[in-house]
Formats: C-alpha cells, sequence, structure tokens
C-alpha cells in the first residue's frame, strides 16, 4: 500500500523536478508571498511597516494618476514587443535560411550584446544619442543639422534602448522556429500559384507561430516592469510602472504602497500570459481536430 502511494505521489511531482520546484518555492514564491503581506499592511511614519492591515494601498493605485503610468508603460512595453517583432523576423529568417558556414557567425553576433553588462550597454545608447556624441557630430560633419539635436530624456529614447536591448529575446526563438519550418511548403505554394505575400502570410507565419509567441512573451514581459533604461534615457520625464515601483521602495520608503504596486502588475502579467497561452492551444487543438476530421 505504501509502495502505491509512494509511486502515485512520484508520477505527480517527478523526483528530478523536486530541485527546480525548491528553487521555484524559495527564490519565487516565498519572497511573492512576503510582497502579497506588505501590500496589506500599513505605512511607518518613517518608512517601514505597521502591522495593521488595510486595503488602502490598492484603492490609492487604482488613482489616475498612477493609471496613466501604467498605461504608458504598457504602451511602450506593446510597442517594443512590435518593434522587436518586426525588426527580428527578417533577422531570424536571414539567419535560419544562411548558410551553414555563416550561420554560426551570424548567431554569435547576435549573441555578442550579452557579453556586456546591461547597464554598459544602455550608457553606450546614451553617449552615442548624446548633444556631444558621435551621432551627433557625424550628423553636423555631413550638413544635416547645424546645431546638435538632444536625444535623451524622452519616450523615444527609452524606446530605442529597449528595443536595442530586447531585440536578442525576439530573434532567437524566432530562429528556432523558422530553423524546423520545412521550406519545401512554400515551394509547394509558389507551385500552386501563391504570391510571395500569401506564401508569407498563410504557411510561414502560423507555422512559426510559436517563436512569434514565445518572443513577444520574452520581450513584453520584462519590458513592462524595466526601471533602469527609463531612468538612464529617460529621465524624469520618463516615469513608468518599474520607476514607480523604484521610487516607493527606495526614495518614498513607502513599501506597502510598492509592494501593491508590484502584486498588481504582476498579476496583470500573469493573467495576460495565461489568456494568450490558453487561446493559442485552444488554437492548436482546433487545427489538430480539424485535421483528423479531414484524414478520416
Amino acid at each position: 500500500m505504501s509502495s502505491q502511494k509512494s509511486r502515485t505521489r512520484y508520477k505527480l511531482v517527478p523526483p528530478i523536478a523536486l530541485p527546480t520546484m525548491g528553487w521555484m518555492l524559495w527564490f519565487l514564491m516565498i519572497p511573492m508571498g512576503i510582497v502579497l503581506i506588505y501590500s496589506l499592511v500599513m505605512k511607518g511614519i518613517y518608512g517601514g511597516i505597521v502591522w495593521q492591515m488595510t486595503f488602502e494601498n490598492y484603492e490609492r493605485a487604482f488613482d489616475w494618476l498612477y493609471l496613466k503610468i501604467f498605461l504608458q508603460s504598457l504602451k511602450l512595453a506593446l510597442l517594443t514587443a512590435i518593434s522587436c517583432l518586426l525588426i527580428g523576423y527578417p533577422m531570424a529568417y536571414v539567419i535560419a535560411t544562411a548558410n551553414q558556414k555563416y550561420r554560426s557567425a551570424l548567431l554569435i553576433l547576435l549573441i555578442i550584446p550579452f557579453w556586456t553588462n546591461f547597464v554598459v550597454r544602455t550608457y553606450a545608447l546614451k553617449v552615442l544619442f548624446s548633444e556631444q556624441g558621435p551621432l551627433n557630430a557625424a550628423a553636423m560633419a555631413l550638413g544635416f543639422f547645424s546645431e546638435p539635436i538632444s536625444f535623451s530624456n524622452s519616450y523615444g529614447m527609452v524606446w530605442i534602448g529597449m528595443v536595442t536591448n530586447y531585440l536578442p529575446y525576439m530573434v532567437l526563438p524566432l530562429y528556432v522556429s523558422i530553423e524546423k519550418f520545412d521550406f519545401s511548403l512554400l515551394e509547394a505554394g509558389r507551385d500552386l500559384g501563391a504570391s510571395s505575400w500569401n506564401n508569407f502570410w498563410k504557411v510561414l507565419v502560423p507555422l512559426t507561430k510559436p517563436g512569434i509567441i514565445t518572443g513577444f512573451i520574452l520581450v513584453f514581459t520584462p519590458a513592462l516592469g524595466e526601471f533602469l533604461i527609463p531612468d538612464l534615457l529617460g529621465g524624469a520625464r520618463s516615469m513608468l510602472m518599474g520607476n514607480l515601483i523604484t521610487e516607493q521602495f527606495l526614495k518614498m520608503r513607502d513599501w506597502p504602497f510598492g509592494s501593491a504596486l508590484s502584486i498588481i502588475l504582476m498579476s496583470i502579467v500573469l493573467i495576460s500570459l495565461v489568456i494568450v497561452i490558453r487561446v493559442w492551444m485552444k488554437e492548436e487543438q482546433t487545427k489538430v481536430e480539424a485535421e483528423a476530421a479531414h484524414g478520416h
């Protein structure tokens, strides 16, 4: 009887998964539980917390001032993910269809930015687009501008920084998806009279949808809570959710309100991911059922 219970337990939780589950419990679930508890208590007079339960932090989070910041963060994260998709798909296609001799070199060029610290890459963009930077100097030398143009401290500069830093996260899953694609299907489409656009939109894109969804998630999720890039490239005028949460913890010392904002942000991200994954799985199930019905 005991051996049967043991086998049942192993079926539910394989032993090989126990280290991963322990890691997630200790470094994700427990910290998240602490943040949740902090979001339900009051701020102390001089910072810290007072162990008195309240929902005022969540009520305050839905003030229009903070909702505008969240909507701005959402818009910028969506713009970043869409921009990375539009730029990254052709890049991934070129790498996946390149000669095997050059493919490794192209992948190395794509991964090279990861060899440099995230902060260093962001500062490099700040220097590149500064008024005394090489971009302004080259433009004035060529006669495009008579005086330097300031690109920094704007949402446009934050968008450039996010696209530059998160682009590899989009290209890599797209590359994996396109590399596994059967290109004979495109040849069959051309033989049947399909245009290049129809081939791309009705054959290539649907069959590489897993890479698109994975890349979109990998870019959108961190971009929504990003705080370093807006802080370095956007200045005080570019307040996003990541900056707002950071300020509540480090400057305002309002840990309960910062915790409430964190819980709301993570809840929205998780709900969005669950909806996207469920819709995608439903589409895949419908497709499999249709293929099975057609086969019969």
